[in-house]
């Protein structure tokens, strides 16, 4: 083992169980998206305090954090610079864990690990920070992106019109997976996550009463039809080898039993892994909503919102958190990831504009951390951390060395 990987996990160590204190504050304290003040403000004097170059993101929603890493920082301009990404928001879930660090928010939850990803963006930087200068095999940059709003697809992108990522050479993130165990790290080259677009569908008829819908143009009715047909008719414009998932969340209308509205709402998601089955998926959804409001006589308009593409991992960055996962966990510990998952990430935005790879790490033991994302009982093994923040670290040293072609 080499002076660097030594000083890493010598100062996983050393770290850890402030990292698992910062990882429960947030799990207490956890704040929405485009909410994440307190958030940013706690990990911009965390940091800070570390002597760490800081930065609060617009609106003062993120921290950009950075250091130079085996060089004086008169020498930052000339050196690669690698990014680790770490997202800071939580959604409107109601935590139901029995634990010491369950939410003291009401109906808002660190439930998809994001609290763990911040953790491990922290972690990382505080270790390279700590590393000393001769350790290191070649001098660079580091930058840990602690980015809000990941949950409403528009955090990235924010950041990056604010040229967060402007002169960084290569990015680096991990997602917690409660289906790999702790020590697994899922990889997958290539499209990992799918896109994601979120749409508006609104109804337009005319209101009447309950006992005479002859004399109304019902939008309820209106909806019913055109949420099966959209269910049954989008998939059936593809090939039956590509995947697309649309998911109608919400329904928004009416306020009485017996009245018909004039107005109804519907709000959803389409899911695909290429820009050709969104693109056809798109122009059908049109197709249907104009039938459906020529048999209903309704208006029927779709808008759709903020997207985000598919996460698709580049090869060099993918082999060299393979490299590193094999050399600190063992080559057991790599599971290959077979097909994509039809969940979006907005990391994706990163790696449309520079290098980089999204790892999968496994966070379930048999004492904690099997629940699902997204559900009101997640929690992880915070050994996740520890694992975490090797990885991280020993990629973007080995991203900056550029040992693999």
């Amino acid at each position: 083992m080499v002076s660097w990987q030594g000083a890493i996990d010598d100062l996983v160590e050393r770290h850890f169980d402030h990292l698992v204190h910062l990882r429960r504050h947030l799990h207490q304290f956890p704040e929405p998206s485009g909410f994440e003040t307190q958030t940013s403000f706690h990990l911009y004097t965390l940091l800070g305090d570390a002597g760490i170059d800081v930065q609060l993101g617009p609106n003062g929603c993120g921290v950009i954090a950075d250091c130079i890493c085996g060089a004086d920082s008169d020498e930052d301009s000339s050196l690669r610079r690698i990014a680790v990404r770490g997202d800071i928001d939580a959604l409107r879930i109601h935590d139901e864990k029995d634990v010491a660090y369950r939410s003291q928010c009401d109906g808002i939850m660190h439930a998809c690990g994001h609290d763990v990803h911040t953790a491990i963006a922290a972690g990382t930087m505080l270790v390279l920070h700590d590393i000393p200068s001769a350790a290191f095999p070649a001098p660079f940059a580091a930058r840990g992106i602690l980015q809000p709003a990941e949950e409403t697809c528009h955090g990235a992108s924010e950041l990056i019109t604010d040229g967060v990522i402007d002169d960084v050479d290569a990015i680096f993130s991990v997602h917690v997976d409660p289906s790999l165990q702790i020590g697994q790290v899922g990889l997958r080259r290539g499209v990992l996550t799918a896109s994601c677009d979120e749409f508006s569908i609104t109804i337009r008829g005319t209101g009447g009463h309950g006992a005479r819908p002859h004399l109304a143009k019902d939008p309820i009715g209106a909806a019913a039809d055109l949420i099966h047909a959209m269910y049954l008719h989008v998939p059936r414009v593809t090939d039956s080898q590509e995947s697309v998932v649309l998911s109608i969340g919400q329904i928004s209308g009416g306020h009485s039993f017996n009245v018909i509205p004039e107005t109804l709402t519907l709000r959803g998601s389409l899911r695909t892994l290429s820009t050709k089955v969104r693109d056809i998926s798109v122009a059908h959804l049109h197709r249907i909503a104009q039938s459906i409001g020529a048999l209903t006589e309704t208006s029927i308009t779709i808008e759709f919102g903020i997207s985000a593409p598919p996460v698709d991992n580049h090869r060099r960055e993918t082999e060299i958190v393979r490299k590193v996962a094999t050399r600190i966990l063992g080559s057991e510990s790599i599971v290959k990831i077979d097909r994509p998952s039809m969940g979006s990430e907005d990391f994706a935005f990163y790696l449309q504009r520079i290098p980089g790879c999204m790892a999968r790490l496994g966070c379930a033991s048999t004492n904690r951390g099997g629940q699902g994302l997204h559900t009101t009982l997640f929690d992880v093994d915070e050994d996740a951390i520890r694992i975490g923040v090797r990885l991280m670290a020993n990629s973007m040293i080995e991203s900056a060395m550029g040992n693999i072609d």
